[in-house]
């Protein structure tokens, strides 16, 4: 199993009081969107269920245990989380960063073997970026360095995805790439969580949304039933008209 559980999560926002407490589940096989304008918490939210945050109150479960009574390790085998922001900690090529990886599968001082190389090479491969292995990160743009952020992950291997604005720096072809990838991902019985900011792309992808408002209140459930345009307008405080495209949704903003 792969499934994520939130009971009665309440998420530590600065400055604000106390919200609508989150009891959901993230099953294997699943694309969850979060969505929400500016402060009303993704990042928080996100942090919070990798154990990064503690909450307010409530509980994260991983497979019916607690997140917080689980080893850092078996976390880390676990979960996989994308950042929206990243900073180069040390000197590091394109390859070595997409074998840190590896780094929750091996003993301490083990060196990663052929069998981690391939994994990693396999992801750059898969998010467009073998003809960068040997570049310093510290040269690649930032459509590059999320390209990387995502191979890194998936060399990972996680079973539970936590991705927070994974199209983040990149251009229309790559963005659909990620998420063809994210849902992949799920096909092959994974869980993936991610936070957007792009209504479209959570309309097409994701099966299930979660809508964070900014005083604190949120609803979730199916897409079908989460993408009435009463309800966006009022999440984003923006005029909406849709329409439907290729079997999906589409929403633009009104003047």
């Amino acid at each position: 199993m792969n499934r994520l559980e939130i009971r009665e999560l309440v998420i530590d926002v600065p400055g604000r009081r106390d919200g609508r407490a989150l009891t959901l589940s993230v099953e294997p096989g699943q694309v969850w969107g979060v969505l929400g304008p500016n402060g009303a918490g993704k990042t928080t939210l996100l942090h919070t269920l990798a154990g990064l945050r503690g909450p307010r109150a409530g509980q994260v479960l991983i497979d019916g245990r607690p997140l917080a009574a689980l080893g850092r390790r078996q976390v880390a085998r676990t979960l996989g989380l994308v950042f929206q922001d990243r900073h180069d900690g040390f000197p590091a090529t394109v390859r070595e960063t997409a074998l840190i990886g590896r780094h929750p599968w091996l003993s301490a001082w083990q060196m990663e073997g052929g069998e981690d190389l391939r994994l990693a090479e396999a992801a750059l491969e898969r998010l467009d970026a073998a003809h960068l292995a040997e570049r310093l990160v510290s040269t690649l743009s930032g459509g590059e360095r999320q390209r990387l952020a995502i191979a890194t992950v998936l060399t990972q291997a996680p079973r539970l995805w936590l991705a927070d604005e994974p199209t983040n720096h990149l251009d229309l072809h790559h963005q659909t790439a990620v998420m063809a990838l994210l849902a992949e991902q799920a096909g092959e019985g994974r869980a993936v969580m991610m936070c957007l900011h792009d209504l479209n792309l959570a309309a097409r992808w994701c099966d299930h949304l979660l809508l964070l408002y900014p005083d604190g209140e949120a609803c979730w459930g199916p897409r079908e039933s989460m993408l009435e345009i009463s309800a966006l307008e009022r999440l984003y405080g923006q005029r909406l008209a849709s329409a439907e495209i290729d079997g999906a949704a589409v929403f633009v903003p009104v003047r």
